[in-house]
């Protein structure tokens, strides 16, 4: 399912070629899965996985030739979010800007509804 509402998750310029350089040492057909699960010290955190299987009803995100999935339970916490990646003095990570997140932790994977 692709989805182009305002309430979807995007990913950056720089986080889409985060992905492509990763999934260029990968299996033909490897996708970055983007979910949220319990746990971290503020309630949920984010998880990446590379993975060949795409689910029926799993949001896909392609940029400049990247794709990136999101589970449709995970998306409820994720909607409105841009995924972007960071390289700076601190080091390179992805960072998801929540709009629904109301605190977070300071390693930027972890986060409160």
């Amino acid at each position: 399912m692709v989805d182009n509402s305002p309430n979807t998750v995007t990913l950056s310029s720089a986080a889409a070629a985060r992905v492509l350089q990763i999934l260029t040492k990968e299996e033909q057909g490897t996708v970055l899965r983007v979910s949220v699960e319990g746990g971290g010290c503020s309630g949920f955190q984010y998880k990446y996985d590379l993975v060949k299987t795409i689910d029926e009803d799993d949001l896909i995100i392609e940029r400049d030739g990247a794709k990136v999935v999101i589970d449709s339970m995970s998306l409820q916490y994720m909607a409105g979010s841009q995924i972007d990646f960071v390289n700076d003095i601190i080091g390179q990570a992805f960072q998801i800007n929540n709009p629904q997140a109301t605190a977070g932790c300071g390693c930027g994977t972890s986060f409160t509804l």
